[in-house]
């Protein structure tokens, strides 16, 4: 059997039908399948975008039915710290819904939660329904995540969850907890390897933030500078000096497919490297949805991508 690995979606239901479609995907016996393949999400099915109930009813049935499976992204697990309180300060959750920070995290959800009704009984259980989403995938032919692919930071992790690579409520609580172990290992697979730029470098990200951290290629062991390590959106100004040398990850050892770095939206999808193909191409801000068509090659073709 094939597998499609579809990138972030964001609440863009016309858009995930339309590619689909492309696909060769009908919908029959109340979900879209197709006679021979089936699809990986790799994470980021809400926010921003105008059909937040469309996607998650459209994804679950697939599930449901068999014909698509789902990592993790960190737009869920955020979702999930929204909404679960925090045992350690009464009234308040393990993401802030109060103060600077809680204007900024109610934005980023302002569309799933417009949607859903918060804290509604719909609202929690798509929460309890994300809560069965595993980190990340393992087939022996390919491997999906939604940042990055880090065996340091999984072996960290294993020992709490439950099978298949699944949350807990007690590794939910230690991962928003800043400065544990969990939310290093959280915040590294579904946010990607990060690297502090030098004294006196900023840069402002697709919507608006002063960011003092670079996401980098974190597959690309030749990187030396700062822009030569830079993952994510274009038009970014990264200083060309050498970089503080970052602990390696090793380089995967078969097809890894992710998505969540908003790659250009007028660029045409390819590989990262010929075990590395990313499949996030910003379509919450006007780009494409992306899939690939994973045949179980060994080593990843441009000419596997599908985009709308």
């Amino acid at each position: 059997m094939g597998h499609d690995i579809i990138g972030d979606i964001h609440g863009h239901a016309e858009k995930l039908q339309a590619l689909l479609t492309r696909l060769g995907y009908s919908e029959r016996d109340g979900a879209w399948r197709h006679s021979d393949r089936s699809v990986v999400f790799v994470g980021d099915l809400i926010d921003r975008g105008p059909g937040q109930l469309p996607t998650l009813q459209l994804v679950r049935k697939m599930i449901d039915a068999g014909s698509a499976r789902a990592v993790m992204g960190n737009h869920e697990f955020n979702a999930i710290a929204w909404a679960t309180p925090d045992p350690l300060n009464e009234g308040h959750h393990l993401r802030h819904r109060h103060g600077h920070k809680g204007i900024k995290n109610r934005h980023q959800h302002r569309a799933f939660l417009a949607e859903v009704g918060e804290d509604s009984a719909e609202h929690r259980e798509w929460i309890r329904w994300f809560m069965e989403f595993p980190l990340w995938i393992k087939d022996p032919g390919f491997q999906v995540v939604h940042a990055c692919w880090s065996p340091r930071h999984m072996d960290v992790l294993r020992p709490h969850l439950r099978q298949r690579n699944r949350l807990t409520p007690e590794i939910v609580e230690a991962a928003s907890r800043k400065g544990s172990a969990p939310y290093e290992a959280i915040e590294t697979i579904l946010k990607g390897v990060e690297v502090e730029l030098p004294a006196g470098y900023t840069f402002k990200d697709k919507e608006d933030h002063v960011r003092h951290e670079i996401r980098t290629k974190w597959w690309d062991s030749d990187a030396k500078t700062y822009r030569d390590a830079y993952m994510g959106p274009s038009g970014v100004e990264i200083p060309d000096v050498p970089m503080d040398v970052q602990e390696l990850i090793p380089e995967p050892d078969r097809p890894t497919f992710i998505g969540h770095y908003w790659l250009p939206a007028n660029e045409s999808p390819e590989r990262r490297s010929r075990l590395v193909a990313c499949v996030d191409y910003s379509v919450a801000h006007k780009g494409q949805l992306v899939a690939y068509r994973f045949d179980g090659e060994p080593e990843l073709s441009k000419d596997k991508f599908v985009a709308v």
